[in-house]
């Protein structure tokens, strides 16, 4: 459940706290008092798309905060999952976006990334904008719908259905790839067996291109290192006063004092140690120096065959590795142009016996969608009856085009008829905005005992409804809110005064500049929101009246059906 939301700097908020309650909590406000801006800033602490300018023009950031009770265990076991601590069952949703546009996300103080926060607050809020009604009018929302109500038995066979269909499209394709005629094959056969080849004839060893590269390096600069090394041998060993004679006259220079103090060892054999290090150094400098000579023939070899890896590498792969994988792949293309029917006769007997499993997996993903729709359908069927649909039929079409694909091969359509003795017809071409708006209402309720999600917000669900349609959808606002929290915007009175907290969204002027701000009503705060609704410009004592009649039939309602 949504507990507290804390929004900054966000378009005409400078700052607003609000808590919320459990079932059915109502904004009502005028136009452009900034409705639509909380609903934003909600949009934005869950990870959705944000405009930088709906930042405050005299701020460096925004800020939205959501904190939730959470106590869902595959939640819970999600958050142990990613290390994010969620202690009393308490979870903090925020999301901070610079006037640079930079943006940090946080769950529970811990940085994560927006893609994260979408998971988390994916199975914790449900929000149902102004306009998702719309997106009714599209078939393939039709078969999103059908697919999540049966979620839990369909989404096995839609994993290995991705799969078989998958393993179709690669033979397939290995199929196109082999398609030619005879005499581009031919041409193609003789270049493979060209390349093969001259990669075979090479012999290449792994690491050769290295060794090689380094014995070339030190061949070309041969006469500098040996210059070099020549020197330093003359300084370490040579005739004249060298590092070898300085150590060896000092070493016996201090062996003659060594029998007056006893302190002089130390230093003697660290002198001794040294003299000794200096040989040896010495004679592995003449081995060095004696293995430095190389012939003309050898150098010429080493470079030949260094030219011959780079032209393969230029042809072929930057690396021997990726030269042998080249080769292994042209190989067996080689071999399928060799054996090309016999080939091509394997790779189709394979492709019709992946196409044979996934359409067997088709028709059980058929199978069980059908039965699904049935159960939908009477559900369906229910609920707009309960709002206010009053002789309505609703079907759920489930057509096998026999074109298999990765979510199978099923055209699932919604079907509707609103007047006695007409038949069912598509629902985008015969539903009104204000029909589509309760159907999907009907839709969120079904489907709201498919999940726990526990916290379903309706931005304005009361678009293009009026009278006694407006009151059976206020109704049926509150029965959901009996079993989760409902957040709503609207503005028909018959709606607000179903709330079980109702909230004012309004708009002032403070130092010059416009802000907005949100307060919970209590007592005669409700009905004067409720006449402002009903009476518009002049409010009467008649249209208080009316306010406060709509606010007790609408708790007698909730008496009645056990609500209070």
């Amino acid at each position: 459940m949504l507990l507290h939301l804390h929004v900054k700097n966000l378009a005409l908020i400078r700052e607003t706290e609000i808590d919320f309650s459990p079932g059915l909590n109502i904004l009502t406000g005028e136009t452009g008092a900034g409705k639509s801006i909380l609903i934003g800033s909600m949009t934005m602490a869950l990870g959705g798309k944000v405009s930088k300018e709906m930042l405050r023009e005299d701020a460096d950031y925004a800020l939205a905060e959501l904190v939730f009770s959470a106590e869902q265990p595959d939640l819970l076991l999600r958050l142990k999952e990613l290390e994010i601590p969620a202690e009393d069952g308490e979870l903090i949703l925020s999301r901070k976006i610079t006037a640079a546009g930079r943006s940090l996300c946080r769950i529970n103080g811990e940085t994560v990334s927006t893609a994260v926060l979408k998971e988390i607050s994916s199975r914790l809020i449900d929000i149902h904008g102004q306009h998702e009604h719309q997106s009714l009018l599209n078939k393939k929302k039709h078969l999103e719908i059908l697919d999540a109500y049966v979620r839990e038995e369909l989404s096995p066979v839609l994993e290995v259905l991705g799969e078989r269909f998958q393993a179709c499209q690669n033979w397939k394709r290995e199929l196109e790839q082999s398609q030619t005629d005879e005499s581009a094959r031919i041409r193609e056969q003789s270049l493979l067996e060209f390349e093969l080849h001259e990669i075979e004839e090479a012999a290449l060893k792994d690491g050769e291109d290295e060794l090689l590269e380094q014995s070339y390096r030190k061949m070309v600069n041969g006469k500098r290192i040996m210059e070099t090394l020549t020197l330093v041998q003359k300084l370490c060993s040579g005739e004249d006063v060298s590092a070898s004679e300085q150590t060896g006259r000092a070493c016996r220079e201090l062996g003659s004092v060594l029998r007056y103090d006893d302190g002089l060892e130390g230093l003697n054999g660290q002198l001794q140690e040294i003299d000794g290090q200096l040989q040896d150094f010495v004679r592995e400098l003449d081995d060095y120096m004696e293995g430095l000579e190389f012939s003309e023939q050898e150098f010429r070899e080493t470079e030949e065959r260094l030219n011959l890896i780079n032209h393969l590498k230029a042809k072929y792969g930057q690396t021997i590795g990726e030269i042998r994988q080249y080769q292994e792949e042209k190989q067996k293309r080689l071999e399928l142009l060799t054996n090309y029917e016999q080939s091509v006769a394997g790779m189709e007997k394979e492709y019709q016996k992946a196409l044979q499993e996934l359409e067997e997996h088709c028709r059980t993903a058929h199978g069980i969608r059908v039965k699904a729709a049935e159960k939908l359908s009477a559900l369906m069927q229910e609920q707009l009856g309960e709002l206010n649909f009053l002789d309505v039929r609703f079907e759920i079409s489930v057509r096998d085009t026999g074109s298999p694909s990765a979510a199978g091969s099923d055209d699932v359509e919604f079907l509707i008829s609103t007047n006695p003795g007409e038949p069912v017809k598509p629902l985008g071409k015969i539903a009104s905005g204000g029909e589509l708006s309760r159907v999907m209402l009907a839709i969120k309720t079904v489907m709201a005992d498919q999940d726990e999600i526990h916290t379903v917000i309706f931005d304005e669900i009361d678009a293009g409804i009026s009278g006694r349609t407006a009151q059976k959808v206020s109704e049926k606002l509150s029965l959901i809110g009996r079993s989760r929290q409902v957040i709503c915007i609207t503005h028909l009175a018959q709606l607000a005064s179903m709330a079980d907290s109702h909230y004012c969204i309004e708009k002032q002027a403070v130092d010059g500049s416009t802000q907005t701000r949100i307060r919970r009503l209590s007592g005669e705060e409700i009905t004067e929101e409720l006449a402002r609704i009903l009476g518009g410009a002049r409010i009467t004592d008649a249209v208080r009246w009316n306010a406060m009649e709509m606010k007790r039939l609408a708790l007698e309602y909730k008496r009645k059906t056990g609500k209070t």
